[in-house]
């Protein structure tokens, strides 16, 4: 019995035991890529990112994970819940002794000061300020300048970096000026440095995290973190474990390829497969030929015993070579197309509850042997090929889909790029070597942050019961099938390339959309099929030109911003640099 379309009619009480047995890349690989690394310290550095991670694997039980291409989520995630649990902890602590500083300097209202409102609100407009200085988005381990920056662009770039340091000049000035006039002003001094400590605590903490488990040396070498032990995480961490690596993907039709990254110039072909060879009775020398006549996929042509070409027999003329690349890359270079991955995949529209999505190898094989080359709307086979580059901080995908239904060939080709991670996460390479050498300057770094962190701190409280309360209520294992909304690798990303990244993702595509072209012409020559038409539209592409469809008429257009009209004595093509 055929497998249906659509994966609501999939088998359903079967999951994957191996979630490696779909790919040809083992997760262990991924989870000690330098991409993991880097996401994994990212989450104590920027606590809008660790939430987004949260909010996408844990709030939105309901969605499967997206692809997870050169990087292994489940770390990323582990270390998420455990930067969350502590800067809880911390906030907790924090907020307690604000409750006692406010209660004791309330109680002592007739004290003597200098300012107009009591010492608490004085000193929590001090820590506001700096919390903001810094950027909403930081976390309770402060990154400083980087953040800074982030947050002090046009008019305000030379202000808000002076303003914290001058209200808490203010601040102590007005203690101090207090205490030598002699009046009370002792909870002003002591509940400032009673709020020291468990910023201290916690930024030892994350110094030690990125020394003895997020160092390069420790990362490859060390044991991994693990999810906590209930059976909420435990029955997510399944699901990623079962879902990030294997050769099925669900998708929603506004979103298809999330975990991908950005389009790059994607491209299709549609034409007409046209016979070369000439039928029986032939018209004798000299006679004008006949008309090539569109090939009929019903059956073969009578007396050759030639089949009609087939999606699976381009593929199968495509792979090797991309797969020679890797041969010879890694025999005559250190090119990064000796890592080049090659593999089958099958998009499946979301329809089922994530649990009853069939992950066994089986019947991914039977999706993809049964989905190549049908061209159907919903279920859609995809050749994958994949160049993790620059240390996996520039990744390009090439998704190829080709069919060849109704007497006609479709090539489509969707490259993508994953940008690099954020910058800011190579920190964790400067505190692994040198953050925790001298107590001294750890403590002093404690005093001059914590007025930020303690905000800091407290904000996260908030924000950490608001998402358990909503995870609670909302009980999203039970919601309606989703999609993947958003990938961790593609929220830890950066919107800029290099030039010489640039130039890498140019010279990556171009050569394997080239070996592409080439499996399919040779596809079409074994079967006896023109392939003018196809030559000349790649041709056109590798120099800039994007099609999107057929080129009825003829139409063709060279360059990223040219524009092509077919006319009836000549085509017309625009400018543009190819």
């Amino acid at each position: 019995m055929p497998v249906p379309e659509h994966p609501a009619t999939a088998p359903s009480n079967t999951s994957s035991t191996d979630p490696s047995s779909s790919s040809p890349t083992p997760p262990t690989e991924h989870g000690r890529s330098e991409a993991t690394r880097l996401l994994c310290a990212g989450v104590y550095f920027d606590g809008q990112f660790r939430r987004r991670v949260i909010q996408e694997l844990v709030e939105h039980e309901e969605r499967p994970i997206a692809p997870s291409l050169g990087y292994d989520a489940l770390p990323v995630l582990a270390h998420a819940l455990q930067a969350r649990r502590r800067e809880t902890q911390t906030g907790l602590l924090l907020l307690a002794v604000w409750a006692v500083f406010i209660g004791l300097d309330l109680a002592d209202v007739g004290a003597q000061t200098l300012l107009p409102v009591p010492w608490f609100l004085a000193y929590a407009a001090v820590c506001v300020v700096s919390w903001l200085a810094r950027g909403t988005r930081s976390s309770l381990f402060a990154l400083g300048r980087s953040v800074i920056k982030e947050a002090t662009r046009g008019r305000l770039k030379a202000v808000l970096p002076v303003l914290p340091f001058l209200i808490a000049v203010v601040y102590w000035a007005a203690v101090l000026l207090t205490l030598f006039r002699g009046g009370d002003a002792w909870i002003a001094v002591v509940f400032p440095i009673l709020l020291v400590p468990p910023v201290w605590a916690y930024r030892t903490h994350v110094v030690s995290v990125m020394r003895h488990q997020l160092s390069r040396d420790a990362f490859a070498k060390g044991r991994r973190v693990t999810l906590p032990a209930t059976a909420q995480y435990q029955r997510i961490g399944a699901a990623i474990a079962r879902e990030q690596h294997a050769r099925l993907a669900i998708y929603d039709p506004f979103r298809p390829f999330v975990g991908a990254g950005t389009p790059y110039k994607p491209w299709s072909v549609a034409m007409e497969l046209k016979q070369t060879w000439a039928e029986p009775g032939e018209p004798a020398e000299g006679d004008p030929p006949p008309r090539p006549q569109p090939l009929s996929f019903t059956k073969s042509r009578p007396g050759t015993g030639t089949a009609p070409l087939t999606g699976r027999e381009v593929v199968d003329l495509i792979k090797p070579r991309l797969e020679a690349l890797r041969t010879s890359a890694a025999a005559t270079s250190r090119d990064r197309l000796r890592s080049l991955e090659v593999e089958e995949l099958v998009y499946l529209p979301v329809g089922l509850p994530r649990e009853e999505v069939d992950y066994a190898p089986d019947t991914i094989r039977d999706h993809l042997d049964r989905a190549v080359g049908e061209g159907a709307e919903a279920r859609r086979h995809f050749l994958r090929v994949r160049v993790g580059a620059w240390d996996e901080q520039v990744a390009i995908c090439l998704l190829v889909r080709i069919h060849t239904q109704g007497g006609m060939l479709v090539l489509e080709v969707a490259p993508h790029v994953l940008t690099p991670v954020r910058p800011e996460f190579k920190s964790v390479d400067v505190l692994a070597a040198h953050g925790g050498d001298g107590p001294l300057r750890d403590a002093v770094r404690g005093v001059l942050t914590s007025p930020s962190a303690g905000c800091a701190a407290v904000v996260s409280l908030g924000q950490a019961t608001v998402s358990l309360f909503r995870t609670w209520l909302a009980m999203p294992q039970y919601a309606l099938p989703d999609a993947p909304a958003a990938s961790v690798r593609e929220l830890g990303s950066v919107a800029e390339l290099s030039l010489f990244q640039e130039m890498d993702i140019s010279r990556y595509v171009k050569t394997l959309q080239d070996r592409i072209a080439n499996g399919v012409q040779e596809a079409l020559r074994n079967k006896g099929y023109e392939t003018g038409v196809f030559d000349q539209y790649i041709i056109n592409v590798g120099e800039g030109g994007v099609f999107i469809g057929g080129m009825s008429g003829g139409a063709v257009a060279s360059g990223e911003r040219a524009s092509a009209k077919h006319t009836d004595t000549s085509t017309d093509t625009g400018g543009g640099r190819g």
